[in-house]
């Protein structure tokens, strides 16, 4: 019973570890000196997620 509660609190442990970095590199890159270049330069880009996945173009029919 003591196993699978350690594996529990590793993989909640790691989800809330993982979600702190992201935030924290996220908005490291847009609030450095870099990061405001390159948004002025080339503009935001619409962030890609899931939505060419459900794409007919790509399923090779």
């Amino acid at each position: 019973m003591e196993i699978p509660l350690i594996i529990l609190g590793a993989l909640f442990g790691l989800l809330f570890f993982y979600m702190i970095i992201e935030r924290a590199v996220r908005d490291g890159i847009n609030n450095s000196a870099i990061g405001q270049y390159l948004d002025e330069k080339h503009g935001v880009k619409k962030p890609q997620g899931d939505e060419d996945l459900y794409d007919d173009t790509f399923k090779g029919e």
